[in-house]
């Protein structure tokens, strides 16, 4: 089982990026995929998720607005798209998957970090 996450680097304040992360080893179309961050200094937050039947959510408190997280079954990809970032989006981001009858996620990709600059 293999979660690559990529798209990642750095982008002014203001910028756009988006994030794939492609799903080797399970059935892709049978997963809840989500997002997730870890800043420098702080626990590993929620950032987005979408279900094995294409419905998603993002943190309000975050994301809302300006991350949209959609998926390509047919390439076994998930994807966050970020648009308006700050600085304060800064971190490492990691995607994982999860049983579709299940709330956690038990695989976790190796993440891609954002920076994100002033």
């Amino acid at each position: 089982v293999q979660l690559q996450a990529s798209g990642g680097g750095l982008v002014q304040a203001g910028g756009s990026l988006k994030l794939s992360c492609v799903v080797s080893g399970l059935t892709f179309s049978n997963l809840n995929m989500g997002w997730f961050r870890q800043a420098p200094g702080k626990e590993r937050d929620f950032v987005a998720r979408i279900t094995w039947s294409g419905i998603s959510t993002v943190n309000a408190d975050s994301a809302k607005g300006r991350f949209t997280v959609s998926r390509d079954n047919a390439k076994n990809t998930v994807f966050l798209q970020m648009n308006s970032l700050n600085v304060e989006d800064t971190a490492v981001y990691y995607c994982a998957a999860g049983p579709a009858l299940s709330g956690s996620y038990s695989n976790w990709g190796q993440g891609t970090l954002v920076t994100v600059s002033s």
